[in-house]
């Protein structure tokens, strides 16, 4: 299970020209299924991402979680973080989980870091083109990875 998590000041998700997810100051996370992918992972992913201490305090050094900010999370499926690109040029997706079991642990995901926030996680809508903008703050950017847990 991968997730990309982005401290920003603002994100938004667009489908078809609405608006299906928004929030003001938090975490935006594009997250990945990957076959073979459990509780252990969904654990794992769920406590690094809401427990991450990547923002600032008041002597501006990054220790505090988004839970401890009050912030907001924006989490969108995006089975490409599964690409694989060794061979060629061409990514392939053999990795990543089929869209039925992908789209639960999505779902499972969102409700998960709703619970530990206290406030509801924004989203996309699973397997839908949807447009992301976002201001970065920082930028920061990191890679959570279930496979590479220690």
């Amino acid at each position: 299970m991968r997730a990309v998590v982005q401290r920003v000041k603002n994100a938004s998700v667009t489908v078809d020209g609405n608006i299906t997810g928004e929030i003001g100051h938090g975490l935006l996370i594009l997250f990945g299924a990957e076959e073979g992918d459990g509780q252990e992972d969904m654990d794992y992913v769920v406590k690094k991402c809401v427990d991450l201490r990547i923002f600032c305090d008041e002597q501006d050094k990054m220790n505090l979680s988004v839970k401890d900010i009050d912030g907001e999370i924006l989490a969108v499926s995006q089975f490409t973080l599964l690409a694989e690109i060794k061979k060629g040029n061409r990514p392939g997706f053999t990795r990543a989980m089929k869209p039925e079991e992908a789209e639960k642990m999505y779902e499972e995901f969102c409700k998960r870091c709703t619970e530990a926030t206290g406030k509801e996680t924004k989203k996309g809508i699973f397997g839908a083109d949807m447009k992301l903008e976002l201001l970065n703050d920082g930028p920061v950017t990191i890679i959570v990875d279930s496979r590479n847990k220690i």
